[in-house]
């Protein structure tokens, strides 16, 4: 193992750090408060900037042991011994790289903004573009490094116009002087060709080569100029993600760090080229057919697909679409979009198929984790794209995520949804089968004897996997709330047709939890919470068991036999007693209705003295809970009166009548004044009514309750109303029913008059 010359003092510095990361972590999960992690860590991330939680502050911590890994790399130093004697290019390049790490880090100080601060560190890397040039001429042909060259400098002078630009305002020249996606190729055009040169170059070790491919892929995912916005103010798996890659842009520090270390040893005798291991297959006999199934299972769910005219792996959806779209550099989307047409077409059966032609260890690996991670992306995918997307409601976010798929292969339909063709979960089945195949046939066999450091990283991830797993456990899920089970008024839908979601199942026991608070849940509590519980108390009501019942009721205060309406939709044994207790009550009210229709049918029917125009005897009661109102839509304000069960004012008529008992109605209009009839009656008013509409129809705004229009043939004009009113005993007084006859007939005048009125009213 390589010692260097810093190392002890370095690893001390970087302890301290680490260690200040961990306790400002268990700070912020403790308190609630991450602005000492914030500070530390993602300086200007403060809480107002990335709301809290604690896995993002988990996430914070694990980026900062990451920093502390880093600065060690920075701070220790070349390797001991005899200092290496290097020509004056590489002894340039060394000092170049050593001063552009410290102006890398100068930033992560708080240090006043100052905006020519970042020329000199453009020079620098105008130094180091040029010294890697002449650096690599042994290892590199000349081809690429000139086109590292020409990318590297193009960056750079791209980076200075940017600064001036900024510097004078004249922001709109940005997007035209260094476009994001422009900016992203051309550093990693540069970036690329050295760690090949490296890579090809004993001076520098493998660890260099790998801190430098990580520093490429953290450059490839940064958006670079690109900019996003963000709705709400709730935790953004795209925002979170932006703040990780600017925590971990320290790799490319200790890159360069690592690179001017490796120049200060003298290079290493070569070493002697290993021979390619290739991994036996197992011994059995038929080997050939199971590697068969392995290339196979890729092309199936890509030969569904293709069938119905989808080349698409996972298309416009779910999270790691998203996070490509609208908060990486472009060419990191354009790769995801190749991916996902790969993916789409079956290309991995190829990746296969040379994998167990050649069966390499290295190419074994490299295959069996792209499958995996590909398997993972399509759960991924599944879990996190809703089922009620509506694509047409941000058309500028659509053309995002469309614009380098092929035109025409997604179009929305009527109602803003695509067609994806199968589920992303097929070729996660097909392609987790396949590395699974790959590893029972080509796996190496385990060593006599693990050396130490694989222990102690294996014994580390399962620690941190069981210390997730009551986290992961409790995932939040979809949260169905109480609007979501509402459905909107027809103004609220916008014309649209859709009819809302029918409530039954689960659906309908989370929406009776949700909107009648019946188990006491918090409105954030995910829908799988809910459910679980739900369950439980199904197992104990179907059980009917009289102790855990009353344990229910005692110790958590829930009253199960009494839940059957909300147990409904995810309990048969609750099902079936709500539909007993439904049906009961609707015999009930049947019954009472039928009562009703009985007392009306015995009440006296009146017989007219003189012959009415129309007369109407209501077969159905009618049940109004605010009284039966005559209004006229050209009213005019004025005073009103009342005189027994009648208020009258200038176009508007009420009729009071008592809430808690039906009323037997009977309607007569005449064409002229009928004689006066008291006898059987307990009020009996005649009031004036203006009819301007040719229409007098009496409602309950209440109840609904709408009677048979009351005008002479839809005459217009002055009427006289007079209203009878009486109460009807039924078997005892306090079981009858209310008496209501009107008549109505054309005649001047408004005035009020009482013809009869009790002595003391009901």
């Amino acid at each position: 193992m390589r010692r260097y010359r810093f190392g002890r003092t370095a690893a001390f510095f970087a302890v301290g750090y680490v260690t200040a990361v961990v306790v400002a972590g268990v700070l912020a999960l403790v308190t609630g408060d991450p602005a000492l992690l914030r500070a530390i860590v993602a300086t200007g991330w403060d809480a107002d900037t990335m709301t809290s939680a604690w896995w993002v502050e988990v996430l914070l911590v694990a980026g900062g042991i990451v920093q502390g890994w880093a600065y060690w790399q920075v701070l220790r130093g070349r390797p001991a011994g005899t200092p290496a004697a290097n020509d004056r290019p590489v002894r340039l390049l060394r000092a170049a790289l050593y001063l552009g790490v410290v102006s890398m880090l100068l930033p992560r100080l708080p240090l006043p903004y100052l905006w020519w601060s970042y020329l000199p560190a453009d020079l620098l890397q105008v130094a180091v573009v040029c010294l890697f040039f002449v650096a690599l001429a042994g290892v590199l042909p000349r081809p690429l490094r000139l086109v590292g060259l020409v990318a590297g400098l193009t960056d750079t002078v791209m980076d200075v116009a940017v600064t001036f630009i900024i510097q004078f305002g004249s922001y709109d020249l940005v997007k035209v002087v260094s476009p994001s996606w422009l900016g992203d190729l051309v550093h990693l055009l540069w970036l690329v060709p050295v760690l090949a040169g490296q890579a090809r170059d004993a001076r520098w070790t493998r660890g260099t080569v790998r801190v430098g491919a990580a520093t490429a892929a953290l450059s490839l995912l940064s958006s670079g100029g690109h900019s996003f916005i963000t709705f709400g103010g709730g935790l953004d798996p795209g925002l979170v993600l932006f703040m990780l890659i600017g925590v971990l842009g320290v790799l490319a520090a200790a890159w360069q760090a690592r690179s001017a270390h490796d120049l200060g040893a003298p290079a290493p005798e070569p070493a002697p080229v290993a021979p390619v291991r290739v991994a036996p297959a197992r011994a059995w006999t038929w080997t050939w057919p199971f590697a068969a199934v392995a290339v196979a299972l890729p092309l199936v769910p890509a030969a569904v697909n293709l069938a119905n005219g989808m080349p698409a792996w996972i298309g416009p959806r779910g999270l790691l679409d998203e996070l490509f779209h609208g908060y990486v550099s472009e060419p990191a989307t354009l790769l995801w979009v190749a991916l996902d047409l790969l993916v789409g077409v079956g290309a991995p059966a190829v990746l296969v198929l040379v994998a167990v032609v050649r069966r390499t260890r290295g190419l074994l690996r490299i295959t069996t984790a792209t499958l995996t991670l590909a398997a993972a992306a399509g759960v991924v995918t599944t879990l996190t794209t809703p089922g009620d997307t509506d694509w047409l409601l941000i058309p500028e976010v659509v053309e995002q995520r469309l614009r380098w798929y092929p035109d025409g292969l997604f179009v929305p339909d009527a109602d803003g949804g695509f067609a994806f063709g199968i589920s992303p979960l097929w070729y996660s089945a097909a392609l987790a089968g396949s590395a699974l195949v790959l590893f029972f046939l080509y796996a190496a066999p385990p060593p006599a004897a693990r050396p130490r450091h694989q222990v102690v990283v294996a014994a580390l991830a399962v620690a941190v996997a069981l210390c997730l797993l009551p986290a992961a456990d409790q995932s939040r899920g979809p949260v169905t709330t109480a609007a979501d089970c509402s459905p909107a008024q027809p103004w609220e839908r916008a014309g649209e047709s859709r009819e809302p979601v029918p409530r039954t199942g689960p659906r309908a026991y989370l929406c009776a939890v949700r909107q009648h608070q019946a188990l006491g849940f918090a409105a954030t509590t995910p829908d799988q919470v809910v459910l679980a519980h739900g369950r439980r108390l199904c197992a104990a009501y179907t059980r009917a068991d009289p102790a855990e019942l009353a344990r229910l009721r005692d110790v958590e205060g829930v009253n199960v036999r009494g839940l059957n309406w909300a147990l409904a939709g995810i309990c048969p044994a609750a099902d079936a007693d709500a539909r007993a207790e439904d049906a009961a009550e609707d015999r009930e009210f049947a019954d009472f209705q039928a009562e009703e229709r009985r007392k009306c049918a015995a009440t006296p029917r009146h017989r007219p003295l003189i012959r009415p125009a129309k007369a109407i005897r209501l077969k159905e009661p009618e049940w109004p809970e605010a009284g039966l109102e005559l209004y006229d839509e050209y009213a005019t304000e004025g005073r009103s009166t009342t005189a027994g069960p009648v208020e009258s004012g200038p176009g508007h008529l009420r009729v009071s009548t008592r809430a808690d008992f039906h009323v037997c109605v009977t309607l007569e209009t005449y064409t002229r004044r009928p004689p006066v009839e008291t006898k059987g009656w307990a009020d009996v008013v005649e009031v004036g009514y203006l009819n301007r509409t040719g229409e007098m129809v009496f409602m309950d705004g209440l109840s609904g309750s709408v009677l048979p229009d009351l005008s002479l043939g839809g005459r217009k004009g002055h009427y006289r109303i007079r209203v009878h009113y009486a109460w009807f005993p039924w078997k005892d007084e306090g079981d009858g029913t209310q008496r209501l006859l009107i008549m109505a007939y054309p005649g001047p005048g408004d005035q009020i008059t009482t013809y009869r009125k009790p002595r003391q009213r009901r």
